[in-house]
C-alpha cells in the first residue's frame, strides 16, 4: 500500500476505482482493510480511498504527537488534499463517524456528503454502557485466545446471525475483514478510545445542515446504540436516520450487501442534489 507523509506521521492508504471520490474512515482498532466489502461494491463507479488511522496497521505515528479526534481528522484532511481530491463523500464507522463529522465542521469544502454508521456525536454517548457490552467487552480481553475471539464476535454481531451461520464462521469473516486476530486488540486501540471519550462537538452539529447526511444505526448495537444515532441525526437537523433492527456494530460486514445498496442510493442522491 502507498504511504503519504504528514506532519503527524505516515499514512498508509489504498486507492481503488474511478469516479467521484469516497473516503472511508474506520473505527477503533480496525485498519482500512475493514472497508473491503464496501470498496469492492462501489469501486466500479467511485474512487474509493481507505486508510489506516495513525498508529494502526501500516500507518506510523510520531511519538511526540498526542492522539486526538482533531488530529485524526487532520490526518484525513492531509490525505485527501495530498492526493489532490476535490469534495468527497465521507463514510465513517463508529470513531470514524466522529472523525468524519470533525472533517465536515472544519473543512466543509472537502465534503460532498456524509454517511455516518454505528456512531454518535461524541464521548458522552459512551457513558453508562449496557451490561451486555460490559460482559462481552470484558471477556474479549480475558481468558483463553478462543474465549477472547468468541466474546468479541458476540460483542459486534447480532445473536440471530451467529445462530444462523455459526460463531466460527463469524470469527473467520471478522478476522478476514480486520486483517488480524480478534484475540488481540492493537496497542493504539486504548488511546483511540480515550481520544473518543474526550471529544464531543454536539453543540456544533447544526453547522452540518447543508451537507446531505445519512445516519444508520444497528438496532442491536451494544456500542453505538440507536438512541445515540437518532440524537446525532436530530442534532444535524436535516440528516436521514435509519435504525436497522437486525444489525449490530459490525453492520458493514454482516449486513454488507444491504449497506452497499443503501450507500449507492445515498451517494447517487447526493450527486444529483
Amino acid at each position: 500500500m502507498p504511504v503519504l507523509s504528514t506532519p503527524a506521521g505516515d499514512l498508509s492508504y489504498e486507492r481503488r476505482g474511478s469516479g467521484p471520490p469516497i473516503v472511508f474512515v474506520q473505527g477503533v482498532g480496525v485498519a482500512g482493510c475493514g472497508w473491503a466489502p464496501q470498496v469492492a461494491a462501489l469501486a466500479d463507479r467511485h474512487t474509493c480511498i481507505s486508510f489506516d488511522n495513525r498508529g494502526l496497521g501500516a500507518s506510523a505515528a510520531r511519538r511526540d504527537t498526542a492522539l486526538t479526534v482533531e488530529g485524526m481528522a487532520e490526518d484525513a484532511i492531509a490525505l485527501v488534499t495530498g492526493l489532490g481530491l476535490g469534495p468527497a463523500h465521507w463514510v465513517g464507522h463508529s470513531l470514524g463517524g466522529v472523525i468524519a463529522q470533525r472533517v465536515a465542521l472544519v473543512r466543509p469544502d472537502l465534503v460532498r456528503s456524509l454517511a455516518l454508521l454505528c456512531t454518535f456525536a461524541g464521548g458522552r454517548d459512551l457513558a453508562r454502557p449496557p451490561w451486555r457490552l460490559i460482559w462481552h467487552g470484558t471477556w474479549s480481553r480475558l481468558g483463553t485466545r478462543g474465549l477472547r475471539r468468541r466474546a468479541f464476535a458476540r460483542l459486534v454481531t447480532p445473536p440471530a446471525v451467529i445462530r444462523a451461520r455459526g460463531i466460527d464462521a463469524i470469527i473467520d469473516e471478522l478476522e478476514a475483514a480486520f486483517g488480524r486476530s480478534l484475540a488481540t486488540s492493537p496497542a493504539i486501540a486504548d488511546a483511540q478510545l480515550r481520544a473518543l471519550r474526550r471529544h464531543d462537538e454536539r453543540a456544533r452539529l447544526g453547522e452540518l445542515r447543508a451537507i446531505p447526511t445519512l445516519v444508520v444505526s444497528g438496532g442491536q448495537d451494544l456500542i453505538a446504540r440507536p438512541a445515540a444515532g437518532r440524537a446525532l441525526a436530530e442534532g444535524i437537523g436535516t440528516a436521514v436516520f435509519e435504525a436497522w433492527p437486525d444489525a449490530a456494530h459490525a453492520l458493514p460486514i454482516h449486513a454488507a450487501a444491504a449497506l452497499n445498496a443503501r450507500l449507492a442510493t445515498h451517494l447517487a442522491a447526493a450527486l444529483a442534489a
